[in-house]
C-alpha cells in the first residue's frame, strides 16, 4: 500500500521524467511558436497550415502540431485525413506532408473521422505532452502549435511543457466581439511571460469579384489598432477570400495559388514573424 507521501513522491517523479521527455524532445527544434485565438470563427486553423506551408516554401523544415484535442481540423485542411502515423519502438513518426512540412494530430489516431473526443483536462494534457516528447519531430526550424480558442488547458499546457516558447501569434478578425477577445489572448500569453509575436487581422476585406469593389464586411484594421493599443505588433491582414475556403475544403493550402493577395498577404507576415523570432530580416 502506497502512503500519501510516497504518492506524492512518486508523482513528482513521473513529472520531471515527462519534462526531460519533452526538453530532449525540443532540442532539435529551433524555434517554436503557438498560433492562437481569444473566440472561434476567427479562421486560427487555416492561418496556421497556410503559415506552417508558406515558411516550408521558404526553405525552412517545420512541424505543424495540431493541439486542437476535440476539433482537430489539421488533417482535412492538408488533405491527409486517410495518413496513419508509423509507431517505432517508443516513438511516433509525424506525418510527412512535403520534403519541408511534418504534421501530428488526434485526428491522425481516430477510428474515423467523425468519432468524438470525449475527455477531461488531464486526459487532453497527457496527449499534448505525447505530442512534443513521443513524436519524432527531427531536427525542425520551426514548430508550428495550432491550438483551440480561448485561453483554457491546451495553450497552457504547451506554454507550461515546452517552457522556451519563442512566442506566439494571435489571429482575429476585425469586428468589435472578435478583438475584445484578442485582447484577452495576448493578456493570457503576458501572464505565462510568452512574448507575443504580433496579431493577424484575417477576413480583412472583400474584393468583389464582378465589380472589383472592396467591401469591408467585418470592418477593417480593427487588428492593427488592438495591436497598437497592446503595444504589440501588428503582422498583417490576411483578405477575405472563398477560394480560401474551397482550398481549405480541398485540402490545398492557398499559399500555393499564384498571384493572389492571400499569397501575398501570407509572404508578408512569414517575414514580419522570422523578423521577430530569429532577430533580423531574411
Amino acid at each position: 500500500m502506497t502512503t500519501g507521501t510516497e504518492g506524492e513522491k512518486e508523482g513528482k517523479r513521473r513529472m520531471k521524467e515527462e519534462e526531460e521527455a519533452v526538453k530532449a524532445s525540443m532540442e532539435t527544434v529551433k524555434h517554436k511558436i503557438m498560433v492562437m485565438s481569444g473566440k472561434g470563427g476567427v479562421g486560427k486553423t487555416t492561418v496556421a497550415a497556410n503559415l506552417a506551408f508558406a515558411l516550408g516554401m521558404r526553405g525552412l523544415d517545420v512541424g505543424l502540431m495540431d493541439a486542437d484535442i476535440h476539433g482537430p481540423d489539421i488533417p482535412k485542411i492538408l488533405g491527409i485525413e486517410d495518413k496513419r502515423p508509423e509507431i517505432s519502438g517508443d516513438k511516433m513518426s509525424p506525418i510527412l506532408v512535403t520534403p519541408r512540412l511534418k504534421a501530428m494530430s488526434i485526428g491522425f489516431l481516430l477510428p474515423d473521422r467523425n468519432s468524438p473526443i470525449i475527455w477531461r483536462g488531464p486526459m487532453k494534457m497527457n496527449a499534448i505532452r505525447q505530442f512534443l516528447s513521443d513524436v519524432d519531430w527531427g531536427e525542425l526550424d520551426y514548430l508550428v502549435v495550432d491550438l483551440p480558442p480561448g485561453t483554457g488547458d491546451e495553450p497552457l499546457s504547451v506554454a507550461q511543457l515546452i517552457k522556451n516558447v519563442d512566442g506566439a501569434i494571435v489571429v482575429t478578425t476585425p469586428q468589435d466581439l472578435a478583438l475584445l477577445d484578442s485582447r484577452k489572448a495576448v493578456n493570457f500569453s503576458g501572464v505565462l511571460k510568452v512574448p507575443v509575436i504580433g496579431i493577424i487581422e484575417n477576413m480583412s476585406g472583400f474584393v468583389c469579384p464582378y465589380c472589383g469593389k472592396e467591401i469591408n464586411i467585418f470592418k477593417y484594421g480593427g487588428g492593427e489598432r488592438a495591436a497598437s493599443e497592446l503595444g504589440v505588433p501588428f503582422l498583417g491582414r490576411v483578405p477575405l477570400d472563398p477560394k480560401m475556403v474551397e482550398a481549405a475544403d480541398a485540402g490545398t493550402p492557398f499559399v500555393m495559388q499564384k498571384e493572389s493577395k492571400v499569397r501575398e498577404a501570407f509572404e508578408c507576415i512569414v517575414e514580419n514573424v522570422r523578423t521577430f523570432v530569429e532577430g533580423e530580416k531574411k
